[in-house]
């Protein structure tokens, strides 16, 4: 990647406005890395830009461009953060640091919880450094991607480190964000190098199946086409098949057979709006018979990562069967995207369409995810032992419900004051009892997915020590312990 190659991708999408300092970031980062080279001998600045352009390809902010562009240049050059913040500002500056943190941080991001304990300084700077700015994250992941692009000219034994930590770490954090598309070409490079073998038998077995199947999935296509196209319900679609990795790991659950997996090529149908997901589903299972078993309606309960669709799995008139996703742009965008794809949807606030889009999608403010990093983060800064903060990057979340149908999302094993909390600190402040279910259940009830849970709260209940035993967020404890710590001075 070449400075004439980047400007001419960021002329497709970013404002002219920041064109003069994405051409300064790229100067300046040339000449810090004036003389480096790479395992493949090309010119170390090629790497910064080739990042930079993923993150254009991710349609991410002006701001995050620039950060990737000089990611690199605290770390192996003479620059300074100080230098950087004077020339493009304090958030990016912010964005470098936290950039650089990660980095020389990453072997412990498997578990916060028991995260390099000899380098406990190591966990408060990752979490302010994500907790500040989720973009970090994001670049960090463009970052790596590109490393596993160019894994070729690195030895077998850091191809194979590399490899695995990708596979273990920065593929399973990608899902976390819900960033799709980065998560499989992650897998696939990834699974390629550490089982070649396996990986060319899986994409030869893939090949040969798409070839025998193409005729029949197109008649498929041809057939919901003229269906939905009667109903002038406007759509598009969208076919996709099943990656090798995710195939390699299906097929190990059914005795290493292909013929097991019904999903291994999946129609997606793209509809303007949420009620329209609804109808195409009824006029699929008017269409085909549905496997009752295989219905799943991920856009009432979405996925821990914020994903939603619907999908169905259907028996063709010609006894085919077929996975069938159906959603929104807005949901295709962020299933792709994730992260990334909030980024993009605030840069267009300003557009008459924004509201209705944010209203139909997680932002980077609503995935709880992201949020108790940031408590983490401010935990951290007010002074609290990191070693007491629990966060599990990869732990799975649980979804609950107010009575009025909100939803809330929660790390698994939290217990009703996280709930309240999570719904707003005076309500936690003041919990008297929950009802889950309409059932009264005590302080120590673990939330499971799809409980409804309503808080009773009165006015002269307030928080005391043993409400530390009930909490698992950060958020929930920063809160007792601000109030504990406000009582006794």
């Amino acid at each position: 990647m070449h400075k004439t190659q980047l400007m001419k991708l960021v002329r497709q999408s970013i404002s002219p406005l920041q064109w003069s300092a994405i051409n300064r970031a790229i100067d300046y980062s040339t000449k810090m890395h004036s003389g480096q080279k790479r395992s493949s001998g090309e010119e170390y600045i090629t790497h910064p830009l080739a990042v930079a352009a993923i993150l254009v390809s991710w349609k991410m902010d002006a701001e995050s461009v620039i950060a990737a562009i000089l990611h690199d240049t605290v770390e192996d050059t003479d620059a300074t953060l100080q230098e950087i913040e004077s020339m493009f500002g304090k958030n990016i500056a912010v964005l470098v640091d936290g950039v650089t943190k990660v980095s020389a941080t990453r072997s412990g991001m498997r578990d916060i919880e028991s995260y390099l304990p000899e380098t406990k300084d190591n966990l408060s700077k990752l979490l302010v450094a994500v907790g500040r700015d989720p973009r970090v994250i994001i670049i960090k992941l463009a970052d790596r991607l590109h490393n596993l692009r160019t894994l070729e000219y690195l030895s077998p034994e850091k191809q194979h480190k590399i490899a695995s930590e990708s596979l273990e770490i920065f593929a399973r954090l990608a899902d976390r964000l819900g960033m799709g598309t980065v998560r499989v070409e992650i897998e696939e490079i990834s699974f390629s190098y550490l089982n070649p073998k396996r990986f060319q038998f899986l994409k030869k077995l893939t090949k040969k199946r798409i070839s025998k199947a193409h005729a029949r999935f197109e008649d498929i296509k041809k057939e919901v086409k003229e269906e939905l196209g009667k109903g002038k319900i406007k759509h598009q679609l969208d076919g996709r098949i099943k990656s090798i990795y995710s195939l390699h790991k299906k097929m190990a659950k059914y005795n290493d057979s292909i013929d097991e997996i019904f999903d291994f090529m999946a129609l997606r149908i793209i509809v303007e709006s949420e009620s329209d997901c609804y109808g195409v589903m009824g006029i699929i299972h008017k269409m085909y018979q549905p496997k009752l078993n295989k219905i799943k309606d991920y856009i009432a309960t979405p996925k821990t990562n914020g994903y939603r669709s619907l999908h169905t799995t259907v028996i063709t008139t010609s006894k085919q069967i077929v996975e069938i996703q159906i959603r929104t742009k807005e949901m295709h965008e962020f299933a792709e995207h994730g992260l990334a794809a909030s980024f993009h949807y605030n840069e267009q606030k300003q557009s008459k369409n924004y509201f209705r889009r944010s209203k139909s999608q997680p932002t980077a403010q609503h995935l709880a995810w992201v949020n108790d990093l940031k408590d983490a983060a401010k935990l951290v800064i007010d002074g609290y032992d990191s070693n007491e903060i629990k966060i599990d990057l990869f732990g799975d979340r649980v979804f609950i419900y107010t009575p009025k149908g909100d939803i809330f999302d929660l790390p698994e094993g939290a217990f009703p004051l996280d709930f309240a909390y999570r719904v707003h600190s005076d309500i936690g402040d003041h919990a008297h009892s929950f009802l889950v279910n309409n059932k009264i259940v005590k302080f120590d009830y673990t939330l499971q997915s799809g409980d409804i849970v309503e808080v009773k709260t009165k006015s002269n209940c307030k928080p005391n020590k043993d409400w530390l035993k009930y909490t698992k967020t950060p958020k929930a404890r920063q809160k007792i312990n601000s109030y504990l710590h406000d009582a006794t001075n």
